[in-house]
């Protein structure tokens, strides 16, 4: 217990003050393909290291998200190898759910090679979009073996659910409601890609490759999709589309002074999406494939998150396979791509702690293999 609170702290403080580590920029094969890897490893090591793999989300910046670069150098401090992948798909705002289980055996492939490594069960890590489909992947046959424990960052299990909650700002949890701002960013992605899979829908195409636009702006820019600051881009688009479509553009985006669509319309507009993305790709809603999964399973989520509510890493844990269901924490520390802080100094203390205590059962999952 003692080694691995010595190992938070490691992380803690490089987390906070940055950390001393190495990277790597290094290629791994995937289904026959050549891709780009990051592997981070401390500057100070003694004999092999146990390793993790980190997957980061759907954005343009991929595994050079300072965010994800952040996480996976304090991680490294903490004593072990993070190998951060390339997933071009991602990267170019594609929801592209079957190529997360390649990815990861190329990821083990190239660990087994490096001799900084051990030859021991890697750590997982899903964050986002790659949540739900790295403890997927976890449960493939020619994967499990390898695997110590999956650890999944604001995740989602209900796609319908998470899509109302992207339109309207709504979700629910065991009887009780909340309601947030939503971020657009989620609902541009999806809409981005599977708009032109739902019936009647089929020649939006000037409405997909807009909010395609907009997403990929937003997330080289990284200006929260929110901020006033694409209203105007947000207009021009709009302006550029067959007027029959603008309605239906402004189910997705709309500048921050034009009030939302109606509720029940939202509702059934995510219902029609959801429907239409699981035609396309049943694994979008993972619910039924997280029943297979049995490897350990710890879920942490910011409850100030826009983009994906926390009631979705709540009802994650609840879906899980007994043998599976390891640990859920709900935090006020941090939202889904950033830092925030409680306004009340005990309830920041209250929170730091529980999340300390969260991060040392993360980090002790490759220990423990």
């Amino acid at each position: 217990m003692l080694k691995g609170t010595l190992r938070t702290v490691r992380y803690a403080r490089s987390w906070k003050a940055g950390a001393d580590v190495e990277l790597i920029e290094t290629e791994m094969q995937r289904s026959g393909e050549t891709m780009g890897a990051t592997l981070v490893l401390p500057s100070r090591r003694r004999g092999p290291l146990p390793a993790w793999i980190a997957l980061g989300g759907v954005s343009r910046m991929g595994r050079f998200h300072p965010q994800l670069v952040r996480f996976a150098s304090a991680l490294a401090s903490s004593g072990a190898a993070v190998l951060v992948p390339a997933i071009p798909e991602w990267r170019n705002l594609r929801l592209a759910p079957g190529i997360t289980a390649p990815t990861i055996r190329g990821g083990i492939d190239l660990l087994r090679q490096r001799p900084e490594v051990a030859a021991s069960k890697v750590g997982l890590i899903g964050f986002s979009f790659g949540a739900p489909q790295a403890a997927i992947a976890s449960a493939r046959p020619e994967l499990t073996d390898d695997i110590a424990g999956v650890v999944l960052f604001g995740g989602y299990l209900d796609l319908e659910r998470t899509l109302c909650c992207l339109l309207t700002g709504e979700h629910e949890w065991q009887g009780v409601d909340y309601s947030l701002s939503p971020d657009p960013y989620g609902r541009w992605v999806v809409a981005s890609n599977h708009l032109t899979d739902i019936p009647g829908c089929e020649d939006a195409t000037d409405v997909a490759e807009a909010l395609r636009r907009l997403a990929a702006v937003g997330s080289e820019q990284r200006i929260s999709a929110w901020e006033p600051h694409h209203d105007c881009m947000i207009e021009e688009l709009r302006g550029d589309l067959a007027k029959r479509h603008r309605p239906l553009y402004d189910f997705f985006a709309s500048p921050t002074t034009v009030a939302r669509p109606p509720r029940d319309d939202c509702e059934e507009m995510a219902k029609r999406l959801a429907e239409a993305c699981r035609r396309a790709d049943p694994l979008l809603d993972p619910a039924d494939e997280l029943r297979r999964v049995t490897v350990p399973t710890r879920l942490i989520h910011g409850r100030g998150d826009r983009l994906i509510p926390f009631t979705e890493s709540l009802r994650l844990m609840d879906s899980l396979p007994a043998v599976a269901r390891t640990d859920v924490t709900v935090t006020g520390l941090f939202s889904h791509t950033s830092d925030r802080a409680p306004d009340s100094f005990f309830e920041r203390v209250r929170e730091s702690a529980m999340f300390f205590g969260a991060l040392r059962g993360v980090i002790n999952t490759v220990y423990q293999a």
